[in-house]
């Protein structure tokens, strides 16, 4: 029997490799589709709750596919940070030896998982980097308390897109001096009328961490584990005589 994706198992449950982790927002949507995760991230994450490598995403990857430890895996996830001077891009210009100054780290990861053979996402917001936005998943398509809109560049494989439902209403918040009530909470920043980090938690659906840092950096895991749900369903499938 032969598999349309190659579907590489430990135990009962497949391996995926979680690039730029933070702390396990997506993670845990992967694992909760069926996945056993392995994060990767360069800064510290006691909070994440799995299996976890404090390292440079780039070149753990990139070790992965030399000693071809990649093989132990079925599929990729990538949230590369692109801000000018965070703390996750200047770690990672440091060790790859490209300075202090603003790099945009998804054309590399993406050619990294090209190399990688394996089927894999790219994960950014509106109006961060260049990718193929070949999916967007919004809060709204999960009952969740957030917006959060994320697009997703899908490489070696594909999903349909999900209707986008209508907004219920606004972001709760201060806007040019003036309070806007509605039904969902900004997930970024503090102060203006920014969540607690409980009402974050519950919007979010995350509650292994209350770093607000790690909570508005993450991204859902209603939308980590649809896509994963996505991947297994066509991958099992694929399977034919």
């Amino acid at each position: 029997m032969t598999h349309l994706f190659p579907i590489r198992r430990d135990g009962d449950r497949p391996w995926l490799l979680d690039l730029y982790s933070c702390a396990g927002g997506a993670g845990t949507g992967y694992r909760r589709a069926g996945f056993h995760v392995v994060g990767v991230d360069i800064a510290p994450r006691p909070n994440y709750p799995f299996a976890f490598h404090q390292a440079d995403a780039l070149s753990f990857l990139a070790d992965l596919i030399a000693t071809g430890e990649i093989e132990r895996f079925s599929f990729v996830h990538s949230s590369p940070p692109c801000q000018d001077k965070c703390a996750l891009t200047v770690g990672t210009n440091r060790a790859m030896g490209w300075g202090g100054t603003h790099v945009d780290l998804v054309a590399p990861t993406r050619v990294l998982l090209e190399a990688s053979g394996l089927p894999y996402v790219i994960e950014q917001p509106n109006g961060r980097a260049e990718i193929r936005k070949d999916l967007t998943l919004c809060g709204e398509m999960f009952g969740l308390g957030v917006l959060r809109h994320r697009n997703f560049e899908l490489g070696r494989w594909s999903v349909t897109r999900p209707a986008h439902p209508k907004h219920r209403g606004r972001v709760r918040g201060w806007r040019h001096g003036e309070f806007f009530d509605g039904p969902y909470v900004a997930a970024y920043g503090n102060g203006g009328g920014k969540p607690t980090v409980a009402e974050l938690q519950a919007a979010m659906g995350i509650d292994w961490t209350d770093v607000r840092e790690e909570l508005t950096e993450a991204i859902p895991p209603a939308y980590s584990q649809w896509i994963g749900t996505a991947f297994l369903s066509q991958a099992r499938a694929g399977v034919a005589a």
